[in-house]
């Protein structure tokens, strides 16, 4: 017999015309209830989310079919993607159906529904239906059952799990009773193409034609009013994240990560600043609410959350989308709450692991420059005297210029205000400038410089801060003020390249500098290294050592640099104990979002929590590229109780020991070598006895030794 089948039958073709109808209803209200959303979306400020169309469109395309960001998380993400995938290709089943039954067959006597195609056409559909359904089953399970801490359950959670099995269970009813009525026995051959269908068809098999012929009809008017009553739902549902979350990859803000919208502080008739209206806000952080689909991966990441602070990344987002619809006057700030924005140390974990691309970091950073700018708040009195200090003595510490240079003494260090040129400028940053456990890290580097033949240049006595703590705490104003004094100073010498051992300056100096008009090329020291040892202009002497690895928060997701620490570790003779946090999902040190010169007040030590991962590799040694990772991992090995058996050091301190050709000048009083740090490890039993370390830096209190 022909392998093919009666598209209508039993309903009668009849039923095309009512069909058509409900259908074009059920996207009416779908549309009407879209639209409402829009309005809701356009209490916002205007942002263009449009331009580069072609890359957006290719980014839509890769991330929706591909279900790349869902699969970043294999647990719950490969039931989410199979179910994805089996859906779409019942909806492409389906549109294969119409296209025959109601344009190819009756205009132009076309069938496409038959012999080997139609054979698998019924196999694949049948086996994506099965795939969906037990990914539904086993997503009920995980959100009903097992239910993971902080995963809330709402009246839509029940309806889109009720509804989507139901979809498919009367769709599997529906062609079983078909097949035990034209295929069980009549075409066996062509039936063992639907194994689930022949199933469901064994299980009627002893009815006869005029009951299958009735439930077939039922189940048929099931399934279909079920299906018309999901498309009418999305809008008004938790089902509009099918609609939304595939927008928010086209509405990706494709600048270099971690952007900030750099205000205009002279604009005429600008006199509000920040964010505490939802009408402040642009159109796209409303709709991102809408794009949140509630897997709470953001929250699981956030380090503020995973230390009992009252800081949820998908709460703000949710709270920003209910104030939206319910009261878009009311005061957003007490809304998502003060400590909440505080906690923030904006170390983009949230953003990197969302799988509808929701943008969490931005609408903080906003809501704290209203708070900053229009209400005079900050986290604590300590921040105020750290942001006076920067206004007055350009660093947090109230630190005298003069002094800014002094670690530098007795280096082969170029001062570019003496009018001597060099390779590069080194932007040292704050605490390599006064911090005594941080200077360490900048004389080590000029070191390797010196190895290498590179020549370093310091803006000395003249640097100032880059301003990157007071912006991501919202004080804009004195970020620009600071930064555009370090722009003029540096377009006056010429500089072509700058190096810097701060993450956080490379950020600043290298993307939100350009918005101020600072078009030069600035590199990671990491980066600087690796490059020098590939192209033999630095040779190490390897010695081996066991150590972990800190991606520090604004190298590794905000700079995508991996790999470089990693190469000159290895080439340093190091060996690797990755953290179970590492890489794209490195744990904060706590230090970022201004957090540095704050009091952690709240909770428990985001430093203590990361330092404790690291002691649980078995690692004798945490390499650091940052300074205030630095500085946190200091304190947190302290507090933490792991002194004696564990240590933290730069990157650079490691290099300079492995120089091929040692440098003797500028030795400091107080250097302990890796070698010795590892003795001391094996002496006390299997860990690293620590360097000695300076107290952590108090911002309002100024550097003590």
């Amino acid at each position: 017999m022909e392998a093919t089948r009666e598209i209508y039958w039993n309903v009668g073709h009849g039923v095309v015309l009512p069909m058509y109808l409900l259908t074009l209803l059920a996207f009416a209200a779908c549309a009407y209830g879209c639209w409402k959303r829009i309005e809701v979306y356009r209490q916002g400020r205007p942002v263009n989310r449009l331009d580069n169309l072609r890359e957006r469109i290719a980014l839509t395309a890769t991330n929706l079919f591909g279900q790349t960001r869902v699969l970043r998380v294999a647990g719950p993400g490969i039931p989410h993607a199979l179910f994805f995938w089996g859906f779409v290709v019942l909806f492409i089943g389906t549109l294969f159906v119409m296209a025959q039954a109601d344009f190819s067959q009756p205009l132009f006597g076309v069938r496409i529904l038959t012999g080997s195609f139609y054979k698998g056409y019924s196999l694949v559909l049948d086996l994506a239906g099965l795939a969906a359904l037990f990914t539904l089953f086993g997503l009920a399970l995980r959100r009903f059952v097992a239910r993971p801490e902080g995963l809330k359950i709402t009246r839509d959670d029940y309806l889109m799990h009720g509804l989507l099995s139901a979809i498919i269970i009367t769709g599997f009813l529906a062609e079983g009773v078909r097949m035990a009525a034209t295929e069980l026995n009549q075409n066996p051959e062509l039936a063992r193409f639907s194994p689930i269908g022949l199933f469901v068809a064994g299980q009627f098999a002893a009815l006869d034609l005029q009951s299958l012929k009735e439930l077939h009809r039922l189940w048929w008017w099931c399934h279909f009013l079920l299906v018309t009553g999901f498309i009418a739902a999305i809008p008004w549902t938790k089902f509009r994240h099918l609609l939304t979350t595939p927008a928010n990859y086209l509405f990706v803000d494709l600048r270099p990560k971690g952007s900030i919208d750099t205000i205009d502080l002279e604009a005429e008739g600008v006199e509000h600043f920040g964010v505490d209206k939802v009408a402040d806000l642009t159109w796209k952080d409303i709709f991102d609410a809408d794009a949140c689909t509630s897997c709470k991966r953001c929250q699981d990441r956030c380090p503020a959350f995973n230390t009992e602070k009252p800081l949820s990344p998908m709460q703000v987002v949710q709270q920003i989308g209910e104030t939206a619809c319910t009261a878009p006057q009311a005061d957003l700030i007490g809304t998502v709450g003060r400590d909440a924005l505080w906690s923030c140390t904006t170390c983009r974990s949230c953003q990197e692991i969302c799988p509808a691309q929701v943008e969490h970091v931005n609408k903080v950073i906003e809501m704290r420059r209203n708070l900053v700018l229009m209400q005079g708040e900050f986290p604590g009195e300590e921040v105020m005297v750290a942001a006076n200090n920067v206004e007055v003595n350009g660093n947090p510490f109230g630190m005298a210029y003069a002094e800014r240079g002094k670690w530098a003494d007795g280096l082969p260090v170029r001062h570019l205000s003496d009018g001597e040129e060099a390779d590069i400028l080194y932007f040292v940053g704050c605490y390599a400038s006064f911090d005594k456990r941080n200077q360490e890290v900048a004389k080590s580097f000029v070191k390797i410089c010196d190895a290498a033949g590179v020549s370093v240049g310091i803006l000395g006595k003249e640097e100032r801060c880059c301003g990157e703590p007071l912006r991501k705490l919202g004080n804009e104003y004195l970020y620009q003020m600071t930064a555009q004094e370090n722009i003029e100073l540096i377009k006056g010498y010429g500089v072509k390249k700058i190096v810097t051992t701060c993450p956080h300056c490379l950020n600043t100096l290298g993307r939100d500098y350009r918005d101020l008009g600072l078009d030069i090329e600035v590199e990671h020291y990491t980066v600087f290294i690796d490059r020098l040892i590939g192209e033999g202009a630095l040779t190490l002497a390897p010695h081996q050592f066991d150590y972990t690895y800190h991606d520090s928060c604004y190298l590794g997701r905000y700079q995508g640099i991996m790999e470089q620490p990693r190469n000159v570790l290895h080439v340093a003779g190091g060996r690797i104990n990755e953290m179970q946090r590492s890489g794209l999902e490195s744990f904060c040190c706590g230090a970022g979002g201004g957090r540095i010169l704050a009091e952690e007040k709240l909770g428990n030590r985001i430093n203590v929590q990361r330092v404790k991962m690291a002691e649980a590799t078995g690692a004798p040694l945490i390499v650091s590229n940052c300074p205030f990772c630095l500085t946190m991992f200091e304190d947190g090995i302290k507090t933490g109780e792991c002194e004696g058996k564990l240590a933290v050091r730069d990157l650079a301190e490691v290099v300079v020991e492995r120089l091929a050709t040692p440098v003797n000048f500028g030795t400091p009083e107080k250097e302990l070598s890796l070698a010795a740090v590892v003795s001391l490890a094996e002496a006390s039993g299997r860990k690293e006895q620590a360097p000695p370390e300076e107290e952590r830096l108090a911002a309002a209190e100024g550097v003590s030794a």
